[in-house]
């Protein structure tokens, strides 16, 4: 039987132009090769599964001229080391490393050190690998690479030319899924590339797992949406659109009754809370054309959002989103947090009749004053 490779490993970019979302960085290091102002200290910092260390290897191979087989090929070549800071932070690690720079490389131009987890090292190994990160051999280059670069200390940042990677946007993400699912024989639903690019939260490495998760799941090689937030046990848009039509129509015993099948579902109050408030936020923006790009959906579902933010008036929604982020603070010091969340779905049903009663009010007295 053939050894399974996830989709993260398998299809790793070889070079700069597969890299994902990352251009200003891709173009920065192409342009420092090219012109030869590379520098030899170099800090890769952002969220997880954004390319740090993808774009260190091929950097690596780039400036030795080495060939790439695979996506982990020459990870194990003499002038490049990897170490991952996390298990090997200490002082003694760092004079371990420093021992092997004294040596130039057998091979190639350059010995590249990639540094993994960089801020997980001790206070005392930084200050051992303060003085060769400042001068090193001319044949040395450090990338190091971190999640979190205000725990790194200033006197190493000082040292370091910083490259910021960003959150990779939805549709590029999408994008990838696309290309992968094609190569690979698999049929899918626009919606459910998207669930999944949502869900990742930016990092394209997440969105992989889960895109071989559903595949893994679905035996007949389709990832539909009905598959996805099943599997993902994620609650369906669908949901948040009656709700939104209940409160519209003011019916508060049906408001009720799906929202305890909801929960009868397994899904967690406050996170349905919290999706209920950014639903609210997203008919907000389908207001108005100038901030339907707010709006990181598929088509099908921003025509769900644009018809529901026709029915629904501004000053509900400003309101609505108000209650409920009311509520959502209020939660956690809340004796009986399920009472307290159908208060504010009962408030929400009966939002537009208390506009209403506002506005007969106001007219009744402008009467009185005429």
């Amino acid at each position: 039987m053939e050894s399974f490779i996830v989709s993260a490993r398998k299809y790793r970019p070889l070079g700069f132009e597969e890299v994902v979302g990352q251009s200003h960085i891709t173009t920065t290091l192409k342009n420092a090769i090219e012109h030869n102002q590379l520098a030899q200290a170099l800090l890769f910092c952002g969220p997880r599964g954004v390319g740090k260390t993808t774009c260190a290897r091929i950097l690596s191979r780039m400036i030795n001229g080495f060939e790439a087989q695979n996506g982990d090929a020459n990870t194990s070549n003499l002038n490049i080391y990897e170490l991952d800071a996390a298990s090997n932070n200490s002082v003694e690690d760092i004079r371990n490393l420093i021992d092997q720079v004294r040596y130039p490389p057998q091979e190639g131009k350059y010995k590249v050190y990639i540094i993994d987890e960089v801020h997980m090292l001790s206070n005392q190994a930084f200050n051992a690998f303060l003085k060769t990160l400042e001068e090193p051999p001319s044949y040395a280059i450090f990338i190091l690479a971190t999640t979190e670069k205000h725990k790194v200390i200033p006197t190493i940042l000082s040292r370091c030319q910083i490259y910021d990677f960003k959150r990779i946007e939805i549709e590029d993400i999408v994008g990838q899924l696309k290309k992968i699912a094609k190569e690979e024989g698999i049929s899918y639903d626009d919606d459910a590339l998207h669930l999944i690019a949502q869900r990742s939260d930016g990092a394209l490495r997440d969105a992989l797992s889960m895109f071989d998760l559903i595949v893994t799941f679905s035996s007949d090689k389709k990832i539909t949406y009905q598959k996805t937030i099943t599997h993902l046990h994620i609650l369906d848009h669908d949901y948040y659109f009656k709700l939104s039509d209940l409160f519209i129509e003011q019916n508060l015993s049906a408001t009720l009754v799906l929202f305890d099948e909801i929960l009868k579902k397994g899904f967690d109050a406050h996170n349905f809370l919290i999706g209920l408030a950014q639903h609210f936020r997203d008919v907000l923006v389908c207001q108005n054309p100038a901030t339907l790009v707010l709006l990181e959906v598929s088509e099908n579902v921003k025509n769900k959002f644009k018809d529901q933010a026709e029915r629904s008036s501004t000053s509900f929604l400003l309101s609505g989103l108000n209650m409920i982020n009311q509520c959502d603070q209020g939660y956690k010091q809340s004796k009986n947090q399920r009472l307290h969340i159908e208060l504010c779905l009962m408030k929400l049903s009966q939002l537009d009749r208390a506009f209403k009663l506002s506005a007969s009010e106001k007219g009744e007295k402008k009467k009185v004053l005429t």
